[in-house]
């Protein structure tokens, strides 16, 4: 079949979506929809949609429409994925699902009630080279895990709302943190629950624009006796920083997607848009070669389109973003207590 997608949002990741869905089969994007008709207007001539709207609940109640991928603000997951589900649509919701536990409990209710196909769009789990390290640990050739460590981290924002922690839920915990512990959980095992975090946070640079935190460390603990490390950051320059270390027993792998790429690139006088969140077009540049492959996008977007397309659940749902909005909930609990804070899920 010929998935039918209904795009919400025509921003940052919505583009970032249409890149991923660019050499994927077996779909077609009918609308986009946003609350800003101009944007609309321009994506959907951008990527040769035939219907842009600002008619958002009429979108989802389109009776064409197989999928809604949601590409927008954190501050309206909740309410646009409830009425997804409420209107029978299979749904994909952008990372992270949620400002916090109870508005992700809300959502995985809604779509677990009306028996939906429900997809968490966790980038970091379909980046090609986190699946295929994924493979090694699966095989057992690093033998038993024992640790992961991870980082995310770039300037900042490319969004005034993310800045507003009422609007996005919290700072590079929240943003980059998700990314983190998905990958931790990915790794070392999605029965294999965190059951305590210890965690710091602090704004150490944008004091003018942000009411969250910049820069955070967070410490995770499994039942199996596993631990993970998450470095968080909205100030690190240089372009976005993707890592991750894992140790096992027998072995280790490394990932590093943004900076050991296999094209360096010197120019004096300047070479355009490099990587998401670039600070300089100049110098010594390190350019992906495909950036929505390299992220996840593709893969991800791909196989949401098979999951519907084969009725099947993904392998990433809202169950795991509600699990990750957990434990940042107690993640942030540590940050104001000090201490080690027990996961409530």
């Amino acid at each position: 079949m010929t998935v039918r997608i209904g795009l919400i949002g025509s921003g940052f990741v919505s583009n970032f979506y249409m890149l991923g869905l660019r050499d994927v089969a077996g779909y077609e994007v009918r609308v986009v929809a946003s609350t800003n008709a101009e944007h609309a207007q321009r994506f959907a001539e951008k990527w040769k949609i035939a219907k842009s709207t600002t008619e958002v609940e009429e979108t989802i109640l389109r009776k064409d429409l197989d999928l809604i991928v949601l590409g927008v603000p954190n501050f309206v997951h909740r309410e646009l994925a409830i009425q997804c589900a409420r209107a029978g649509k299979n749904v994909v919701c952008t990372k992270p699902l949620a400002r916090d536990r109870f508005e992700a409990k809300e959502m995985l209710d809604a779509v677990q009630a009306a028996g939906v196909l429900h997809g968490y769009a966790e980038t970091e789990v379909f980046s090609p080279a986190v699946v295929k390290a994924h493979e090694f640990v699966e095989r057992g050739h690093i033998g038993q895990m024992l640790m992961v460590r991870s980082r995310e981290a770039h300037s900042g924002p490319h969004a005034p709302w993310f800045w507003q922690k009422d609007l996005s839920g919290g700072g590079a915990m929240l943003d980059m943190g998700c990314h983190t512990i998905e990958a931790a959980r990915y790794f070392i095992g999605k029965d294999n629950h965190v059951v305590e975090v210890i965690a710091w946070g602090s704004r150490l640079v944008h004091h003018d624009k942000t009411d969250a935190e910049d820069n955070a460390v967070l410490l995770m603990t499994f039942e199996g006796g596993q631990s993970a490390v998450a470095e968080l950051s909205w100030t690190a320059r240089g372009g976005l920083d993707l890592r991750n270390e894992v140790y096992g027993t027998e072995g280790t792998i490394f990932t590093d997607v943004t900076r050991e790429t296999p094209i360096k690139v010197f120019s004096m006088r300047g070479a355009g848009y490099v990587v998401e969140k670039g600070d300089t077009d100049s110098g010594w540049l390190f350019p992906p070669v495909d950036e929505a492959w390299t992220y996840g996008y593709r893969e991800e977007m791909r196989h949401f389109v098979e999951c519907v397309a084969t009725n099947q659940m993904p392998r990433e749902t809202f169950e795991d973003g509600y699990v990750v909005s957990c434990i940042l909930d107690a993640a942030y609990k540590s940050m104001d207590t000090k201490r080690w804070e027990r996961v409530e899920y």
